[in-house]
């Protein structure tokens, strides 16, 4: 049965997981390190999860429980790759899933602004999050879910 983890933390997104979640009757597992306060949304189908702050304890969490057909919805790219590697669908907030085509370039991507950052290069962070990427992201998450049921 497909499941769907959602790294909680800085999620924009976790309002529309819930409500896509009970259309599809899929189970959700909220998973934070209690960094920012996140109010359960008092749902059946919707688990709260806190994990202790270690750095990478909500990743460490998901990682360790996803499978082949489940969704994780994750900006964190490294997550995203473990994930992958477990069969697992990644839908980041954006609505631009990643896939085995596209992970190896996000990682080499992630790395190389991490080294310019080192040097002082400064990035701009990530861009603003926008009603396009809300409606993006609530297309790709269906389409993963279908995906994930079917598997």
């Amino acid at each position: 049965m497909t499941r769907i983890y959602v790294d909680a933390d800085a999620c924009p997104v976790r309002e529309e997981v819930y409500r896509v979640a009970g259309r599809l009757g899929v189970s959700v597992f909220i998973v934070s390190n209690g960094s920012r306060p996140i109010r359960p949304p008092g749902l059946p189908y919707v688990e709260m999860v806190m994990v202790g702050e270690a750095m990478d304890a909500a990743d460490d969490w998901i990682a360790e429980r996803i499978a082949a057909g489940d969704v994780c919805v994750t900006a964190d790219i490294p997550l995203a790759a473990r994930c992958l590697n477990a069969g697992a669908l990644v839908v980041p907030p954006n609505g631009r899933p990643f896939t085995e085509a596209n992970i190896g370039s996000a990682l080499a991507g992630r790395e190389i602004a991490r080294h310019l950052r080192e040097l002082g290069e400064g990035g701009r962070g990530l861009p603003p999050f926008t009603k396009a990427d809300r409606s993006r992201f609530l297309s790709a998450l269906d389409t993963a879910i279908r995906q994930g049921l079917r598997a």
